[in-house]
């Protein structure tokens, strides 16, 4: 039945449409402002002309970046991090999952209070990291991913999943004598698509936009991620210096010059890109698979 809207309900909902454009200007501007800086001339960007529109058009800045063997490492790193850790995270975070959704699994209460305990009270950073060195997981990617290998947040969010798979499935299961392995393998996980893809995506971006963990367990700068490159960059400890001038030095007189300021927004548009391809991808999983934890608690 249609319902008659008022003028205050309409005054209200152009409200909200104003508010939520207004919004989301504000957190798109700054990447737009980067790429259009990204892609500019050299030249006006170091002259302060780029401000709403680019001026010119130019690669240079993501050249240079690619000439740089350090971002190329670090991005390398990245991936090999990202792909490793959400494996085991997936892995993990199934295996403890799934026995805490069965109602038969004696004790499950008592662990899921002992996981959502750890959710409130943890040993702080600097037992955390004695503990990491100690059992000899510094300067590795091991350290990125073993201490977080589960989070409980996330477990939740699957065990909710589980709980919502018909029983029948499983007894049935069980009648055809299948074990719990088989039964998890072949009947809960094929239905469990939309969940699983919503872990791969929160463990994934987690993996890739981290950075304090290799600031405190690695030491060794062939061993960074991207995001540690990028911060080095944004704090001006470390920059494209030495591309930058391979470049600059090969460049005739009056040509443009390759701005830093540029070539820095061209490393932190290329260390997003990844993920702004993954998630449109994995977008339509994501909200089933949330929509069910929200529903079921």
């Amino acid at each position: 039945m249609r319902q008659n809207k008022g003028a205050g309900y309409r005054i209200f909902q152009g409200f909200n449409i104003l508010l939520m454009t207004a919004i989301c200007l504000m957190v798109l501007f700054p990447i737009y402002y980067m790429v259009i800086v990204s892609i500019s001339d050299g030249t006006a960007v170091m002259t302060g002309q780029v401000a709403l529109t680019p001026v010119g058009f130019s690669l240079r800045s993501y050249r240079a970046a690619m000439k740089d063997s350090y971002f190329l490492n670090s991005y390398w790193n990245t991936i090999v991090i990202t792909v490793s850790g959400t494996l085991v995270n997936l892995f993990m975070t199934t295996l403890f999952a799934y026995p805490l959704s069965r109602p038969d699994f004696m004790g499950r209460k008592f662990l899921m209070r002992c996981a959502v305990f750890t959710m409130f009270f943890t040993g702080g950073m600097i037992p955390t990291y004695m503990l990491v060195t100690d059992l000899g997981l510094g300067n590795t990617y091991w350290a990125l991913i073993l201490p977080g290998a589960i989070s409980v947040y996330n477990m939740i969010i699957m065990r909710t999943f589980f709980e919502g798979i018909p029983a029948d499935l499983t007894e049935a299961a069980y009648i055809d004598g299948a074990n719990d392995v088989r039964i998890l393998v072949s009947v809960i996980l094929p239905l469990s698509k939309p969940i699983l893809w919503t872990m791969v995506l929160f463990y994934a971006v987690g993996h890739w936009n981290g950075f304090f963990n290799a600031l405190l367990y690695l030491s060794d700068k062939s061993q960074y991620p991207i995001q540690m490159f990028v911060r080095n960059v944004v704090l001006g400890g470390d920059t494209l210096s030495m591309a930058m001038t391979t470049y600059n030095s090969s460049t005739e007189v009056g040509a443009e010059m390759l701005s830093e300021e540029a070539a820095k927004y061209a490393i932190i548009i290329m260390s997003m890109l990844p993920i702004l391809v993954v998630f449109p991808i994995v977008s339509r999983h994501f909200k089933s698979g949330v929509m069910i934890g929200a529903i079921k608690g």
